[in-house]
C-alpha cells in the first residue's frame, strides 16, 4: 500500500508559476513511476508528465517546455515545477504512482488532489 499526499496549488496570475509535491508513504520503495495528471469537470483526467524510477520523464505536449517533473529519492517526493501558467492549466492535479512489474503495472495509488487556478 502506498499513500499520497499532493500539495502546493492555489491561485496564480497567468505567466506565474507554482509548485507541486507529491509525497509518498507506506510501501514507497515500492514505486517504480509516478506522475501528475489532472482534471476539469466534464473531462477525462489527463496525463500531464510522468517520471519513472530509471529517470525517464514524458510530457504532455500542452506542457512541454513550460513544466518539469522531478524527484527527491531521499524524501519520498515527486516535484511539478510550472512556470509560464496559463488558464488553460486550471484543472485539480492528482499524483498517480504505480508499482509495475516487468513492465506490467500491477498496482496504481491516487493522491486526494490539488486545486490549480490560473486568472487571466
Amino acid at each position: 500500500q502506498v499513500e499520497l499526499g499532493e500539495s502546493g496549488g492555489g491561485l496564480v496570475q497567468a505567466g506565474g508559476t507554482l509548485r507541486l509535491s507529491c509525497v509518498a508513504s507506506g510501501n514507497a520503495f515500492a514505486i517504480t513511476a509516478t506522475g501528475w495528471y489532472r482534471q476539469v469537470p466534464g473531462k477525462e483526467r489527463e496525463l500531464v508528465a510522468r517520471l519513472t524510477s530509471s529517470g525517464n520523464k514524458n510530457y504532455a505536449d500542452s506542457v512541454r517546455g513550460r513544466f518539469t517533473i522531478s524527484g527527491d529519492n531521499a524524501k519520498n517526493t515527486v516535484y511539478l515545477q510550472m512556470n509560464n501558467l496559463q488558464p488553460e492549466d486550471t484543472a485539480v492535479y492528482y499524483c498517480k504512482a504505480e508499482i509495475s512489474y516487468l513492465g506490467v503495472v500491477q498496482h496504481e495509488f491516487w493522491g486526494q488532489g490539488t486545486q490549480v487556478t490560473v486568472s487571466s
